[in-house]
């Protein structure tokens, strides 16, 4: 069986990282849809902890965002 990509990039990153945290989205269907899909490698609360710093970078960003801030 054909490995996928993601599952490429799954071995991958566990090579090196002590805990990753993966969210991809596919393109928007016709009806404006998004397949959303979520997986983490690790201690769950170390995982919550990247999540949460990812987050308030975001958040930050946005707010420096001419459109969003």
């Amino acid at each position: 069986m054909k490995e996928t990509v993601c599952e490429r990039l799954k071995k991958e990153l566990a090579k090196k990282h002590a805990c990753y945290v993966l969210i991809t989205c596919n393109k928007p269907s016709d009806d404006g849809d998004m397949q959303v899909e979520f997986s983490f490698e690790g201690d769950a609360a170390l995982a919550s902890y990247l999540i949460q710093g990812a987050q308030s970078y975001l958040e930050e960003k946005l707010e420096e965002h001419p459109l969003y801030g």
